[in-house]
């Protein structure tokens, strides 16, 4: 039987609280406001909770005078927060703080208390066979020279800028415990790198990684591709499929692009993701499963919000701790250690081996990277064709500076020059003069873009960017 403390001002919030929690057998003290709960937490010895659930807005001490009380004179108990729905934000704030969770009022559901409790215990129980288990190696294992090697390996992250630094120390303190995270940033940037940094460096760690993006499905495709769906649930369904979220079960799930769902789609998330609970596809069993859930998004969702394109309750479950991931040029100290990388990893494949010259160096320093480490590394597999020869990446090999710039290779019917002429031709700024170069492109590719991309020596995510960002049709 677990020990849990509920504290809430609110008679009947009190009385559905401490029923449910009883009816599923734990041990129940209730007090009414915060200063009861703080004497409570530093009551006579051996009175111990396993777990503290507590309002947020009280009379005398809120929330938050609990939370930290907890912190000092229990570490290691999980606290949930109740709140208010128009103070969410509150709540968050409180998870940034070391809250375990947070549940809305009015509660969604008893299951959804039941099931955040459950992760609270569950948590706690792992803490402590994880503290035992350190006790016994202490006690077994001599030192030994590697005793001050680094805890964590971070091979996937090329980086010696302190600004991504820091983003790697943050990241470190995040995946020690299970909550949710937001990740912001330009498309491009390595979301789903640090997605996988986090989830190795948790205790999650054996289990899976499951990665879906949200962008590349329909609504329909994509909730069965989460959720899974049930034989005859629509046409094709031939037989039932286990979705994404059974498969993370035990791991992290890594929703990207998440700022593209349909508010539909958003609603079944917000249940998924604060119940740990859903029904697949045609289905009325309910499935439960224990995972780390990991979003990432280039849109501003908060505008987003505003404008009423995303719901505000999922991005304050999603936003429970955000990070945002500096663009290349932001870090310009990683521009060359990122392509030297491309360039040995590409050697190691079906390349000839090639180094990257004085003067290419510099022309990669000079490039801002709309379209960040994803456009580097297509970059320089593109001079890496090109110097099968010579053995030496040089700058035109990069394709990089004013769109149609001379490039190897073919050129169709010379619309392309003629394009990168006129557009040099039309004065202007360098933005001016790539901006006419891509729109000579565009037309004589009759609209095509991959074509298009094709012709200008660059990635046509890179072209879409470009296209969006000057306004092009």
């Amino acid at each position: 039987m677990s020990r849990i403390l509920i504290a809430e001002d609110e008679r009947s919030m009190q009385e559905l609280l401490s029923t449910i929690l009883r009816e599923a057998g734990h041990d129940v003290t209730v007090v009414g406001d915060g200063l009861s709960a703080i004497a409570r937490l530093g009551g006579a010895e051996g009175e111990r909770f396993d777990v503290v659930l507590t309002d947020l807005r009280m009379p005398g001490a809120d929330g938050l005078s609990v939370l930290a009380a907890a912190q000092k004179k229990c570490p290691g108990v999980p606290v949930i927060m109740i709140t208010a729905f128009g103070s969410i934000s509150g709540a968050v704030d409180a998870m940034r703080l070391g809250a375990f969770d947070y549940l809305s009022k009015p509660l969604p559901s008893p299951q959804a208390l039941r099931s955040s409790v459950e992760r609270a215990l569950t948590r706690t129980a792992k803490a402590d066979a994880a503290a035992g288990a350190r006790q016994r190696d202490v006690a077994e294992t001599a030192p030994s020279a590697d005793d001050n090697r680094p805890r964590r390996s971070h091979a996937n992250i090329i980086s010696v800028d302190q600004v991504m630094a820091q983003v790697v120390r943050t990241v470190e303190k995040v995946a020690e415990r299970d909550t949710t995270v937001l990740l912001l940033g330009e498309s491009g940037v390595g979301k789903e790198v640090i997605a996988k940094l986090i989830h190795e460096s948790s205790e999650r760690a054996k289990g899976p990684f499951v990665a879906v993006n949200c962008a590349a499905l329909t609504e329909s495709l994509l909730e069965s591709e989460l959720f899974g769906h049930e034989k005859g649930a629509f046409t094709g369904a031939d037989m039932r499929r286990e979705g994404r979220f059974v498969q993370a079960d035990g791991g992290t799930l890594f929703l990207d692009e998440i700022g593209e769902t349909s508010p539909g789609l958003q609603a079944k998330l917000l249940r998924a993701l604060q119940e740990r609970t859903f029904e697949r596809v045609g289905g009325t069993e309910s499935i439960k499963v224990d995972a780390r859930f990991i979003a990432a998004t280039n849109r501003d969702l908060e505008k987003a919000v505003e404008e009423g394109s995303f719901r505000q309750d999922l991005y304050y479950r999603l936003a429970v701790f955000p990070i945002s991931i500096p663009p290349l040029r932001a870090r310009p100290g990683d521009i060359l250690p990122l392509a030297e990388h491309f360039v040995a990893k590409l050697s190691k494949q079906d390349y000839s081996p090639a180094t990257l010259s004085d003067d290419a160096k510099q022309a990669l320093l000079a490039h801002d990277w709309p379209g960040n480490v994803r456009e580097l590394q297509n970059v320089i597999e593109r001079a890496m064709v090109l110097a099968a020869d010579e053995g030496v990446i040089e700058p035109d090999m990069l394709g990089i500076g004013v769109v149609g710039s001379p490039v190897r290779g073919g050129t169709g019917e010379g619309a392309v020059e003629a394009g990168a002429g006129a557009a040099i031709a039309g004065g202007g700024t360098l933005k001016d003069m790539e901006k006419r170069a891509i729109a000579a492109a565009l037309a004589a590719e009759g609209g095509n873009r991959r074509k298009a991309a094709k012709r200008l020596g660059i990635a046509l995510r890179t072209l879409q960017y470009k296209i969006k960002s000057y306004g092009l049709k």
